[in-house]
């Protein structure tokens, strides 16, 4: 027997609108019974576990143990941009000139997550 993953289970201090930032990122909608001051919401993602944000009374602290890597459907570049003009922040450029790496990005509540090359950008390096 195996266990199924069900969520990815991200602790926030304001689930909805956490909700609606990762509902931006993915183009997945928040659960739609949800609403503002909820405690928990969920992103229904198109495969896989959903995401689900849980209000909890303490602010992050420290870097995250787990965190999410998203592969754009357009360069990587176009996304890291896209995500900076919608809420998040750029926390490490680990983006090299020949079009390796990665940019680790947080989310408005400081939650850090990666934007990896996209298919196209790993194509154009030859993997």
């Amino acid at each position: 027997m195996v266990s199924t993953l069900q969520n990815v289970a991200i602790d926030c201090a304001d689930p909805h609108a956490l909700a609606l930032f990762w509902s931006e990122v993915t183009g997945r909608p928040p659960h739609p019974e949800s609403g503002p001051g909820d405690p928990e919401v969920e992103v229904l993602l198109a495969e896989g576990p959903v995401l689900h944000f849980n209000q909890v009374p303490e602010a992050k602290a420290g870097k995250n143990r787990l965190h999410l890597c998203l592969r754009p459907e357009t360069s990587r570049e176009q996304e890291v941009e896209r995500l900076l003009g919608i809420g998040a922040t750029l926390v490490t450029d680990l983006r090299n000139a020949d079009g390796s790496g990665w940019g680790v990005l947080a989310d408005p509540e400081g939650n850090e997550f990666c934007v990896l090359r996209s298919a196209s950008d790993r194509a154009a390096m030859g993997g």
